[in-house]
């Protein structure tokens, strides 16, 4: 396979590191609509996702696999979305960690029609995120590329018989962990996604903190630890990303986790691109 240098995305036209507010990434269509009470607005992440420091989460995420998108959400967002758990109402479906094998704790799927503020996070970091996806696939010689906007990836899709969506709360309590683990849900993959957690270290609950591990050819596997605080957010790569050597591009696998919780409740919100089948 010939070596492809990774050189940096550019960012979209008009805007510098720290360019981009709310209203140039609110969904289209949906602007006009006010959300629910507790369901967040959806021009809180979106602002703030504008705001961030674009080349170096690039960097971070070249390097790493993974990089930190501090201050996403408020704290009264992020005990608005963690009060969703308890109705069922809200969820297609529910995971009990323990009986999969996945590690210990739950997790539910939210149902169609999303919480605008999920809809507005998706949009948002698609966008940013799916340059860098084309750009990593070209350096692994991987020929997907994805669309400019998200509704148009999510009707690949639905077209390949994946129409069940991903975004996810997961709650843990003492003694909970999650196994390392890669979300693939069909064909079609989005190769990054976000995890934006909604308790507070310290505070809430002490442990659990989230692990992402590299498997590197011929080498032992190397792991990161991402500090995050409440409303704080991870993008990180789903599956493999690539790698610059010696003799060139290679590619790294990569599995994330979140350690054992040793007092507490942790909640997290999981933002994945890609739908299930």
């Amino acid at each position: 396979m010939k070596a492809r240098a990774l050189t940096p995305t550019p960012l979209p036209e008009g805007e510098g590191g720290n360019g981009g507010g709310a209203a140039s990434l609110l969904p289209s269509g949906e602007g006009g609509r006010r959300s629910r009470p507790d369901e967040g607005r959806p021009d809180e992440g979106l602002a703030t996702i504008g705001a961030l420091d674009w080349p170096a989460i690039e960097r971070e995420l070249d390097a790493y696999g993974c990089a930190l998108a501090p201050k996403l959400i408020s704290r009264e967002t992020c005990r608005e979305l963690a009060a969703l758990y308890p109705d069922d109402a809200r969820f297609r479906s529910r995971i009990v960690m323990g009986a999969h094998g996945f590690g210990r704790g739950e997790y539910k799927y939210f149902a169609d029609p999303l919480p605008e503020l999920i809809v507005a996070l998706r949009r948002g970091f698609y966008s940013r995120l799916a340059p860098i996806a084309d750009r990593w696939n070209e350096a692994m010689g991987v020929s997907v590329r994805y669309p400019a906007e998200h509704e148009a990836f999510r009707a690949r899709c639905r077209e390949a018989g994946q129409t069940r969506p991903t975004p996810l709360l997961l709650r843990y309590g003492p003694g909970d962990y999650n196994c390392l683990h890669q979300d693939v849900y069909g064909e079609h993959l989005f190769p990054l996604q976000v995890a934006i957690l909604l308790s507070e270290p310290g505070r809430d609950f002490t442990g659990g903190e989230f692990v992402l591990t590299e498997q590197r050819p011929r080498m032992q596997s190397r792991a990161e630890v991402a500090p995050l605080t409440q409303g704080d957010g991870v993008i990180f790569a789903v599956r493999e990303r690539p790698v610059q050597g010696t003799r060139g591009t290679y590619r790294v696998n990569l599995r994330h986790g979140v350690s054992r919780i040793r007092s507490g409740e942790r909640f997290t919100l999981g933002i994945i691109f890609h739908e299930a089948a």
